[in-house]
């Protein structure tokens, strides 16, 4: 290890949902270091993998710009969202539940028959005409299921019914289409090249499909959700039949009430992990192979964090290239221990003592700085 003067720590943790965004994670974390390491330079990488967050951390790491516009929510009333545009002037980084999230409705409201990804589509569109020609789309959060053919209808694809005439917007009407029309869609389409953050894999219909799993916490009921399930099976054939693609076996396809196969077969996008995505625009391998230690970390490390969670990945990285890796969490749950076998060279929870979730919450930053001078401390000790 180099010595203090020159020592390179990592920051690079996921947000703790609901409580503070990776940069601010990053500013805690920094903080308990510098009270050891003065000294050290340190870098930080926020990061996220295509859920909450993710346009602010690409922003914030690539020095982009943000863009706000008027769209339409999933029931189709105005609203602001925002987008990313990375210093590159060419690249877009959007997240749909800007315009088409979950978050945007009340409880109440919540209806995938009737919600629309139109909003979504406004957005990407909204990049192309300002000149960009590769959009990064994080897909988490939606509070629709209609295959994503509201964000194509906002592209130009038009939805018809048997009579010729466009069928109603939401999950619940696409039982009705007859054909899909391309004549009026947008030429910037086919000058862009769209990725898209997808880390399920789920397909598009059927007991693990978009309806099945996750139309209920959108507001369907187990009757609303079979008859989603059936209407997204006929928008694949119709597709199938009209745009020659096939998408009901797609991995990653019933993502966001079937968006994610709809961006393929309507952008012809492509579908990656989140954070493989994140990982090359930041360039964080290269930031692990530079530093001497990395912290990560996000809310809850469990076993689930082995499917592909960003601190994970930054694990991997740092065992590729025999980094030692500290990994800290609001919460170590279940089977936290095997971690241990994937790159964490050590764990550690936030509360120091017995305290809620909402005190944990409102001391986070003062835990996360405790937490990061204790690990330092150690690190002082046994380079001396």
């Amino acid at each position: 290890m180099t010595t203090q003067q020159t020592m390179n720590i990592l920051l690079c943790p996921d947000s703790f949902k609901d409580c503070l965004s990776a940069p601010g994670v990053i500013e805690a974390l920094a903080t308990g270091v510098q009270r050891v390491f003065p000294e050290a330079t340190i870098t930080k990488i926020p990061l996220a993998d295509g859920g909450e967050g993710f346009v602010q951390t690409l922003l914030t790491a690539l020095e982009g710009q943000l863009i706000s516009i008027q769209v339409k929510n999933p029931l189709g009333r105005l609203t602001d969202a925002s987008y990313g545009i990375l210093g590159d002037k060419q690249t877009a980084v959007i997240e749909m539940a800007a315009a088409s999230g979950i978050e945007l409705l009340k409880p109440e409201e919540r209806n995938p028959m009737l919600t629309s990804t139109f909003g979504t589509g406004q957005l990407l569109l909204d990049a192309m005409q300002r000149g960009c020609r590769k959009l990064i789309i994080g897909i988490g959060g939606s509070a629709t299921n209609d295959g994503g053919t509201g964000m194509a209808k906002a592209l130009g694809y038009r939805f018809l019914n048997i009579h010729g005439d466009e069928i109603a917007e939401g999950g619940g009407k696409l039982d009705q289409l007859h054909h899909i029309d391309t004549s009026k869609v947008t030429a910037l389409l086919k000058q862009t090249q769209i990725t898209v953050a997808c880390d399920v894999t789920n397909p598009l219909t059927g007991t693990h499909g978009a309806s099945s799993v996750y139309g209920p916490q959108k507001g369907a009921t187990a009757e609303m959700a079979e008859k989603l399930d059936e209407n997204l099976q006929h928008l694949a054939s119709c597709i199938e039949k009209d745009l020659n693609k096939t998408i009901l076996d797609l991995a990653g396809g019933g993502a966001a009430g079937g968006l994610g196969a709809g961006l393929v077969a309507f952008a012809r996008a492509e579908l990656s992990p989140g954070f493989d995505i994140v990982k090359e625009q930041t360039q964080l391998e290269k930031a692990i192979q530079q530093a001497d230690f990395v912290i990560t970390g996000e809310g809850k490390m469990d076993i689930q964090t082995k499917q592909g969670k960003t601190p994970w990945g930054v694990a991997q990285l740092a065992k590729k290239h025999h980094k030692p890796c500290l990994g800290i969490a609001g919460f170590l749950g279940e089977g936290y221990q095997e971690l241990y076998q994937e790159g964490f060279t050590s764990l550690l929870a936030l509360p120091n003592g017995p305290m809620n979730l909402q005190e944990s919450i409102q001391l986070a930053p003062e835990l996360l700085a405790d937490k990061a001078e204790q690990a330092m401390r150690l690190i002082r000790f046994y380079r001396h």
